[in-house]
C-alpha cells in the first residue's frame, strides 16, 4: 500500500483465482487485485496508462457521493412518501423527535452544530425509525395489490435498511425492499414493486424480464428505470 498525489491510497491484494490485474475505483484510492506472479511493479504501469481515465472515474465517484449526502439541519426540505422532515432549535437539553399529521418535527438545543458526522448520524437514525415504521405499515400491503392486480405469487416480504438496492428477489419469490423507498414518489415506488414481482417471473434482466416490466408499466418501464436514477439513498 502507498500514497499516490493524484489517485490516493492504493492498495495491492493478491488473489490466486485473478486472471488479470484488476482496479476496483474508490473515491480516495484504488484497491488493484493481483494474478498470480504479477507484481506490484506491472500493476503501477497499467495503472499510469490508463491514469488520466481513472482520475476522471474518481471525480465522477466523488460527485455521486455528494449527490447523497443528503444533510439535515434548519434549511432541510426533506420529504418522504408519507411524511415531511421539519428541523428546529428548541430550549431544551437533548434532540427530540415527533411525528404527527404527516410532520416529522426534530428539534434540536439551540446552538447544536447540526451538521457534525456524530449529530448527521442521529438525525438520520431517527428520521430511518420513523420511514421503517411507515414502510412496514405500507409496502407489504402495496405489494399485495400489485401482485394481485397483475397475478404474480410471492413467497415472503421483508422491509430491510439497504443502501446498495431498491429491493431484491431471491429464487424461493422472497421479496426484500429497502425502507429508503420511503424517500421516493409513490409512482417509482409501484416500479420498483413490480420490478421485484416481475422477477418471480423471470430472475434475469433478460428480454423476457423487460417485455413483463413493459406489460405492468404500460411500456413505460425504460422511462421509469431513467427518472430511479435521480433519486439516491442517503450516505
Amino acid at each position: 500500500m502507498f500514497s499516490d498525489s493524484d489517485l490516493g491510497t492504493i492498495e495491492f491484494t493478491w488473489n490466486e483465482r485473478s486472471k488479470h490485474i484488476r482496479v476496483r475505483i474508490l473515491s480516495k484510492g484504488l484497491k488493484v487485485t493481483l494474478a498470480p506472479g504479477s507484481t506490484e511493479k506491472e500493476a503501477m504501469k497499467f495503472i499510469n496508462s490508463i491514469r488520466s481515465k481513472l482520475i476522471l472515474k474518481q471525480q465522477k465517484l466523488e460527485k455521486g457521493l455528494e449527490k447523497r449526502n443528503i444533510l439535515i439541519d434548519e434549511k432541510s426540505s426533506l420529504q418522504t412518501l408519507t411524511f415531511a422532515v421539519e428541523v428546529k432549535p428548541a430550549s431544551r437539553k437533548n434532540i427530540y423527535f415527533s411525528l404527527k399529521s404527516g410532520i416529522l418535527k426534530i428539534e434540536f438545543p439551540t446552538g447544536t452544530d447540526c451538521l457534525t458526522p456524530e449529530n448527521q448520524q442521529f438525525f438520520w437514525n431517527g428520521i430511518s425509525y420513523f420511514m421503517r415504521k411507515e414502510a412496514k405499515r405500507l409496502l407489504p400491503e402495496r405489494t399485495k395489490q400489485l401482485g394481485t392486480k397483475f397475478g404474480f405469487v410471492f413467497t415472503d416480504l421483508k422491509i430491510q435498511s439497504s443502501k446498495t438496492r431498491w429491493g431484491s428477489c431471491s429464487r424461493a419469490k422472497s421479496i426484500n425492499l429497502s425502507l429508503y423507498l420511503m424517500l421516493l414518489p409513490a409512482h417509482l415506488v409501484d416500479y420498483v414493486i413490480l420490478h421485484e414481482l416481475c422477477h418471480t417471473k423471470e430472475m434475469n434482466h433478460g428480454d423476457k424480464f423487460w417485455k413483463w416490466m413493459d406489460k405492468v408499466t404500460d411500456s413505460k418501464s425504460k422511462e421509469l428505470r431513467k427518472e430511479l436514477k435521480n433519486y439516491h439513498m442517503p450516505q
